[in-house]
C-alpha cells in the first residue's frame, strides 16, 4: 500500500474527477496474488531445508535480506536473475524455474486508489512525469524509497514499509521491460539537492537515476533553481498516452488525488508540461548537473 504524502502515486483516486480518499482506505492493504504467495512459500521451504537464513540466501543470490523476505512473503515479484540464482543456491531442483512460469504480478503493495493508474501506466505508449517534491517513484533507488516511507506520518510498521518499497521497485520494471516506450521526467533541482536519508542514500539515488535515465527512450530534464519563469507552478503531474491515443493525467494534493480524463483539462496539462520542458535544462545539461551533484557528496 502506498501512503499519502510520500510520492505522487500515493493518493490516487479511481474516478475521472477530483475525489478525496477516505482515511479508512489508506489503511487497507491489498493482498499479494496467490501465485506470488505460493512462489514465496516454495523459496522459504527450500531455504529452510538447506539450513540457510535470509541473510545467507541474500548473499548467495546477491540481493538484500529485505528482498529475500519480500519475495518469500509474496510482496515482491522476483526478477529472472533472482529466480536463476536462487535455483542454483537451493539445489537446482527445477522447482523455482517451474513455479516462476506461473507468476502473475498482481498489485501487492499498491493502494486501492492507485491501482487504476498503475494499470494504465503499464499499458501506456508514452509517459511523462513532472515532480517538485521528491524523486519520482519510477526513478527512486531502494534506499531512497525506504527513506521516503520512513518519513511517513503516521509511522508505518516494518511490514508495511517492506511491502511499499517492494511495490515501488516492482513498478520500475516497466521501464526495463518496455525499451521502445518514451519515458519523460522533469524534476526540480531542489529535489536532488535535498538530503533525504543522508549522504549515502543520496549517492545511491543519484547513481540509480543516472543509470535508469541513460537508455535512449528515457529523458530526464532538471528545472534549475535560478529559473525565472515556470510553467507548472500548480504542482506535480503525470501524463500518459493510451494505446488508443487517449491522453490521461494524474495529480494530487494533501490526502487526495484524481485521475484526469477531461479533454479540455488534458490540453491545459499538456500545454503546461510542454512549456516547462522548454524552460528546463536539456537532457545533456541535466545529466551534467546530476554528475556534479554526485561528485559533491
Amino acid at each position: 500500500m502506498d501512503v499519502v504524502g510520500v510520492e505522487g502515486e500515493a493518493a490516487g483516486a479511481v474516478s475521472a474527477g477530483a475525489r478525496a480518499v477516505p482515511v479508512g482506505e489508506w489503511e487497507r492493504e491489498p493482498h499479494p496474488s496467490d501465485s506470488l504467495r505460493t512462489f514465496g512459500a516454495v523459496v522459504q521451504a527450500l531455504r529452510e531445508h538447506a539450513g540457510l537464513s535470509r541473510v545467507d540466501l541474500g548473499a548467495r543470490v546477491q540481493y538484500s535480506k529485505h528482498t529475500v523476505e519480500s519475495v518469500e512473503l509474496g510482496r515482491r515479484m522476483p526478477d529472472e536473475a533472482f529466480v536463476e540464482r536462487a535455483e542454483e543456491a537451493l539445489g537446482n531442483t527445477g522447482a523455482l524455474r517451474k513455479a516462476a512460469r506461473h507468476l502473475t504480478r498482481g498489485e501487492a503493495g499498491l493502494a486501492a486508489w492507485f491501482r487504476r493508474w498503475a494499470r494504465l501506466e503499464r499499458e501506456a505508449v508514452s509517459l511523462c512525469t513532472y515532480e517538485c517534491r521528491l524523486v519520482p517513484g519510477l526513478l527512486q533507488s531502494e534506499a531512497y524509497a525506504r527513506a521516503v516511507f520512513d518519513n511517513s506520518i503516521p509511522l508505518l510498521t516494518d511490514e508495511q514499509t517492506e511491502a511499499q518499497v517492494a511495490a515501488r521497485m516492482e513498478r520500475q520494471t516497466i521501464m526495463r521491460d518496455r525499451p521502445t516506450v518514451p519515458f519523460g521526467f522533469i524534476v526540480e533541482e531542489s529535489v536532488f539537492r535535498r538530503g533525504l536519508g543522508g549522504a549515502q542514500v543520496q549517492t545511491s539515488m543519484l547513481d540509480h537515476v543516472l543509470a535508469l535515465t541513460a537508455p535512449r527512450n528515457v529523458t530526464l530534464q532538471v528545472v534549475p533553481l535560478e529559473l525565472e519563469f515556470h510553467g507548472c507552478l500548480d504542482g506535480p503531474m503525470r501524463i500518459l498516452e493510451s494505446p488508443e491515443g487517449r491522453r490521461l493525467g494524474y495529480s494530487e494534493g494533501q490526502q487526495n488525488g484524481r485521475l484526469i480524463s477531461d479533454p479540455k483539462e488534458m490540453i491545459l496539462l499538456c500545454r503546461r508540461y510542454d512549456t516547462l520542458r522548454s524552460q528546463a535544462l536539456n537532457p545533456r545539461e541535466s545529466r551534467d548537473l546530476l554528475e556534479r551533484l554526485r561528485g559533491e557528496l
